[in-house]
């Protein structure tokens, strides 16, 4: 048997290693190598796929939360509210721009429970800043996440490294804050051939900011306005990602949501479940997590035993790092609620392959391995 794997590059390079080198070459004879036009027009083609004005390119989507923070003027020590569940990245980029982050429980899809959210912010007037994840791909309701904008005057950045594609009644996640953070991590939907990043924005004062902020804090050549970084999209990435990546999303998303709706309607066995997307919810599914209700291990090496990789998303919440829990030298950060929801993931959650360049006969195998487990 062939392994099954979380994500098969070999077989992505098979299918675009023509563009890809025609990227390549087009950059390399254009003798352009840092922010020039690839960078300017994948940013239109992104901005335009995802239905947002501006979009800036930037080294990963850590600088990209990081930036979009600074550009809205997050002052140091000001609260962020966020989710426990997530990439350390989330948060990490929230303590970069100086900010306390401040967590507030998932509900059961994985997500920060919009309902605890409204409940912390009646409560503690100081926060006026929230960086939600759309986890899994699943997105949030963004009617409520849009109430909760216009009533509590938030600063919103929508973290959208796991949704592009995603919508929640019809709207595009990364379309209510007032910014859009996403990466371009290899194993993203829209996944580059190194690391990149962007934000999304309709507002051309903080695409200004941004701009400058991912180059030095520049506003001209060797005029620096601001403390900047350096966290440039590179000519070729963005080369790439528009010539031979972005073409294809919308299919791959698409099979993406035919292996999903596989392993809904098949996988049976009484101690999976899956972790639903919320309602109205389109996922664009960067992954599959299930529940198991027992021994997580077990079924993940029983699965090993059959050539099919498996991954936990995430094992150890965000505020139970050693980096918050170390006693004297951890950052500040606040928890405002029992984190039952994101502890109880934790614990649970595990990843099945779900990627484009997967067969049916593959998914079946999948869905069969798992029906067939005895722990």
């Amino acid at each position: 048997m062939t392994a099954i794997l979380l994500n098969d590059f070999k077989l992505q390079w098979n299918e675009l290693n023509e563009q890809i080198l025609t990227a390549v070459s087009r950059v390399g004879e254009s003798g352009y190598l840092i922010l020039g036009e690839e960078v300017r027009n994948f940013e239109e083609c992104l901005a335009e796929f995802w239905g947002i004005k501006y979009s800036i390119g930037c080294a990963n989507g850590l600088d990209a939360i990081e930036i979009a923070l600074r550009s809205l003027q997050l002052k140091p020590g000001d609260k962020v509210l966020t989710t426990p569940l997530s990439a350390f990245a989330t948060t990490l980029a929230i303590l970069r721009a100086g900010g306390t982050p401040v967590f507030c429980d998932t509900d059961r899809s994985g997500l920060v429970d919009l309902h605890q959210v409204e409940e912390i912010l009646e409560t503690d007037s100081q926060i006026k800043f929230f960086v939600p994840v759309h986890l899994f791909g699943h997105a949030l309701d963004l009617r409520e996440l849009q109430r909760l904008k216009e009533v509590y005057q938030l600063k919103i950045v929508e973290d959208c490294a796991q949704s592009i594609g995603s919508s929640s009644f019809g709207r595009a996640t990364g379309t209510v804050g007032q910014v859009a953070a996403t990466s371009f991590y290899p194993t993203k939907n829209l996944g580059c051939y190194g690391d990149g990043g962007a934000l999304l924005t309709n507002d051309v004062e903080i695409k200004r900011i941004a701009r400058s902020l991912r180059d030095y804090g520049q506003t001209e050549k060797y005029h620096h306005s601001l403390l900047g970084l350096n966290s440039r999209l590179d000519e070729v990435q963005a080369a790439i990602l528009r010539n031979a990546l972005l073409p294809k999303l919308g299919a791959w998303t698409q099979r993406r949501r035919e292996i999903a709706e596989m392993y809904r309607n098949q996988i049976s066995h009484p101690e999976i479940s899956f972790v639903e997307a919320p309602q109205g919810s389109d996922s664009c599914w960067h992954l599959f997590p299930i529940r198991v209700l027992s021994i997580r291990n077990s079924l993940r090496e029983w699965l090993a035993s059959k050539k099919i990789s498996a991954a936990i998303h995430y094992p150890v919440i965000i505020p139970d790092q050693p980096v918050f829990t170390a006693v004297g030298t951890s950052p500040k950060n606040e928890i405002k609620t029992i984190l039952t929801n994101a502890r109880d993931l934790a614990q649970q959650e595990l990843s099945l392959p779900i990627h484009p360049f997967l067969n049916d006969g593959e998914v079946v195998r999948v869905i069969e391995a798992c029906n067939s487990w005895r722990r």
